[in-house]
């Protein structure tokens, strides 16, 4: 199965791959690889292009598209700089790729992302100035990369019971049904319509709430005088609600911390949060040994990828690579 985080990290391994003289760019070179430049261009491109799958995929969840579009960018040049050493390992071993390979995972993507809906795909893809054909090309460096990971993701041995216990007990909040929640909050809004009012000066004058807060200023009366949401006049307080019936950023935060712990402030999309955990009704966990094949998969995958960092690690030493 292929997920749209895998998709979007494709994306970024996407340009053509051809070796190109440094001075025919115009734009800023970002990164050398081996020789190969990187402009800032091709990161423009690419992350214009996932940008607009994110906004079609999570378009009814605005903070979950801010989070994707943050690690999207955050990690763009180092995306193109892995692309360029894992195309060149494959031209070595004088690698070939099937196109019926290539055709199963374009496939794979706009049924998953798309609901199969392939004049949706086709129309986001326009949306960014990119041709089916290009995106397939595109879509062949990741069918490259994924391959070269898989070969060099190693021996491992399998989850001892013990592995699968501790990882239970890490993970159990995400798999918990019918966990209750009962929070409080102060909500600063990034525009507040006061004259010289910035996102800056709202975002710090949210963290200065929160670190009177923390040391000692009574939450209520904070979020009575500063907080801006439906709340603000019970002093930021919140009757139990479901788990599900949150936010899910503002949700997560809060079961992450202890009973009466305060968040740091969450950058929301028009607002800054601050979280107050007052109190919380556990669900009903899924039994370990329902959950035990699962976890072992995921145990696996996790030490493949710890092998597949350590052989990224020893390609990038013998690469010669640039970073401006």
């Amino acid at each position: 199965m292929i997920s749209l985080r895998n998709c979007l990290i494709a994306l970024f391994a996407a340009t053509p791959w051809t070796i190109v003289p440094a001075q025919s760019y115009t734009n800023r070179i970002v990164a050398v690889v081996d020789g190969y430049p990187i402009a800032s261009s091709e990161v423009e491109e690419t992350i214009r292009t996932q940008e607009q799958i994110i906004r079609y995929q999570y378009q009814n969840d605005p903070d979950r598209i801010n989070k994707e579009l943050k690690l999207l960018r955050d990690g763009a040049v180092e995306s193109l700089i892995d692309r360029e050493l894992l195309l060149a390992e494959f031209k070595k071993i004088g690698g070939v790729i099937k196109a019926q390979y290539v055709d199963d995972d374009v496939n794979g993507i706009i049924r998953e992302s798309f609901k199969g809906n392939r004049d949706a795909f086709v129309d986001e893809l326009a949306k960014t100035g990119m041709s089916v054909k290009k995106f397939r090309e595109m879509r062949e460096k990741m069918v490259i990369m994924n391959v070269m990971r898989a070969r060099n993701s190693g021996e491992h041995p399998p989850a001892t019971p013990r592995e699968v216990q501790e990882y239970y007990d890490q993970h159990v909040d995400k798999w918990r049904e019918g966990d209750q929640i009962k929070i409080s909050t102060i909500t600063i809004p990034k525009f507040s319509g006061e004259p010289g009012s910035t996102p800056e000066k709202q975002k710090k004058l949210a963290q200065d709430l929160r670190t009177k807060v923390v040391n000692g200023a009574d939450f209520g009366a904070t979020a009575r005088a500063y907080s801006q949401d439906s709340h603000a006049d019970t002093g930021g307080s919140w009757d139990f609600m479901a788990k599900t019936d949150m936010m899910p950023a503002i949700a997560n935060t809060a079961m992450e911390l202890k009973t009466g712990g305060v968040s740091q402030v969450l950058d929301l999309e028009n607002n800054y949060i601050i979280v107050a955990c007052d109190a919380k009704k556990l669900g009903t966990a899924p039994d370990l040994e329902k959950m035990r094949p699962e976890i072992e998969k995921m145990i696996n995958q996790e030490k493949s990828k710890a092998n597949i960092d350590k052989w990224m690690d020893s390609i990038r030493k013998k690469h010669v690579i640039k970073r401006f």
